[in-house]
């Protein structure tokens, strides 16, 4: 079996995450959606799974963190510069937050930070591997 990751979000509104996360590129995969959890595909390793607030509980009874805390930052590789600003300006068009932090270019590397609509961060991420400085 392939190694895959799932990244469990709780939400407040099922439909509204969905939207968000279909604008920053992800596509649904409607064989693990229902009404109360939605799988968005970033890869093929990587799902993000949707859960409303009440399908979270049932999984832990840790409390949900409020959306102005910082539980995880997670970054998702993006094909270019222009794939990182991109992302942003979605973010920022669709109910999420974009450059919730101060955006970093170390000239082989180039990220922004968003946040989507329950707060949840990401970062959104190019990097130029022959282009990184040697390590010394």
């Amino acid at each position: 079996m392939t190694k895959m990751i799932f990244v469990n979000l709780p939400v407040t509104d099922l439909q509204k995450s969905m939207a968000f996360y279909e604008s920053l590129g992800l596509h649904n995969n409607p064989q693990f959606t229902d009404d109360t959890a939605a799988c968005m595909v970033w890869s093929e390793a990587i799902h993000v799974m949707l859960l409303t607030h009440a399908k979270w509980c049932t999984f832990t009874k840790r409390p949900i963190p409020p959306a102005t805390s910082s539980e995880v930052m997670l970054a998702l590789a993006c094909d270019s510069r222009e794939a990182v600003d991109a992302m942003n300006d979605a973010a920022a068009a669709n109910g999420g937050s974009a450059d919730i932090n101060p955006m970093q270019d170390l000239g082989f590397m180039y990220n922004r930070n968003l946040a989507d609509p329950d707060g949840h961060v990401w970062e959104a991420m190019w990097m130029n591997l022959e282009a990184m400085p040697a390590a010394q």
